[in-house]
């Protein structure tokens, strides 16, 4: 497991007003901690620390070492608000670890052996349904991410939740809430390769020739000119 820290302060000033002077004056942003015993706590952070930090997609589902005003608390993160066209984070929210107790947390999922399956070498398509899953375990077993074996995929095939392969100790959210079968999503898919459609030459119409409509108009002029 990666060992993420993060640096934080105390936070009271609180309210969008004093929010947007945080993120303008002094390029921090504000965060909350929640969850365990512990009353929820308003924070701020070093804006380029947090976002350098995710750069690295283990810092999604890792524990971080979260100092407050000199303080450690473990956390995760829940929650990312981010600017919706510029590059910038807006607020994060984190939730406590409570050691010897379960946790919930959003894991990636890391396709291997694509390119290795029958159904990829026939020129099938690989569509990837599932990119995280929501795993329930005690912290000591949290993963940084679980891996989707698509070695053996034929065209026609499909991967669910319940055919992943999970660490010890992990358990799958979607099937501690209901019915396995209902639960059972499908993660990753092979279909079979887009057939383009040609055209038929016989349909189409070429534009330079005289619509229908125009050739009759002119030979009934014919006929009258004919006449005359």
């Amino acid at each position: 497991m990666s060992d993420f820290t993060l640096k934080a302060e105390s936070r009271s000033d609180i309210g969008k007003g004093a929010s947007r002077r945080l993120r303008r004056l002094a390029d921090k942003i504000p965060a909350i901690v929640y969850g365990g015993k512990e009353d929820a706590k308003s924070i701020t952070l070093e804006h380029d620390e947090i976002n350098n930090m995710l750069d690295d997609e283990a810092a999604y589902s890792s524990i971080i070492n979260l100092v407050i005003d000199g303080e450690t608390e473990e956390v995760l993160i829940k929650d990312l608000q981010r600017h919706p066209f510029k590059l910038k984070l807006l607020h994060v929210d984190f939730k406590r670890i409570v050691r010897g107790e379960n946790m919930e947390a959003n894991v990636p999922l890391h396709f291997i052996n694509e390119d290795k399956a029958p159904g990829k070498k026939e020129g099938g398509v690989m569509s990837h349904q599932l990119t995280t899953v929501e795993i329930s375990c005690r912290p000591r077993n949290l993963p940084e991410y679980i891996e989707v074996d698509l070695g053996e995929m034929n065209i026609g095939d499909s991967i669910h939740l319940s055919e992943i392969t999970l660490p010890e100790g992990v358990e799958l959210v979607a099937f501690m809430h209901g019915d396995v079968e209902d639960n059972d999503l499908t993660v990753a898919n092979m279909v079979p390769p887009a057939v383009e459609e040609v055209e038929d030459d016989a349909d189409e119409v070429d534009e330079t020739e005289v619509p229908a409509s125009e050739q009759k108009g002119d030979e009934g002029d014919s006929e009258e000119k004919n006449e005359d």
